[in-house]
């Protein structure tokens, strides 16, 4: 099993930045990547960014990419989102997620660790 553990959330103006970290332990040789995912009230859980657990390949959502960056401390076996130039349409709840396969996808129904979320607000 992997455990994951997020922190780093709070509360933001628009416009400003905050750092979430997840912190992955247990039988970590078995993740191939690490995403961050989000879900506002009322609707999906939705992709936000992805990187392979050696760093490389970082991917994103188009509503975030220039203004979010993830990236991976290795011997931390920990990965952050980066998120500046916040919006109040990115308020939402952060999960940080691991899968265990090379296949690239923003599905989240096939990653297959889940962290318990961090809670963004972003205010107007």
């Amino acid at each position: 099993q992997v455990q994951l553990g997020e922190s780093g959330g709070g509360l933001v103006q628009a416009g400003g930045s905050l750092r979430l970290s997840c912190a992955a332990s247990g039988r970590t040789f078995s993740i191939i990547q690490m995403g961050w995912f989000r879900q506002a009230p009322g609707k999906e859980r939705e992709f936000v960014a992805a990187i392979r657990w050696s760093g490389s390949s970082p991917y994103y959502a188009d509503s975030v990419k220039g203004r979010f960056t993830i990236s991976r401390d290795n011997a931390k076996n920990t990965v952050y989102l980066q998120m500046n130039s916040l919006k109040p349409e990115d308020t939402a709840v952060y999960y940080c997620a691991a899968h265990r396969t090379v296949i690239l996808t923003t599905t989240p129904k096939v990653w297959d660790y889940w962290g318990q979320g961090t809670q963004v607000t972003v205010s107007s």
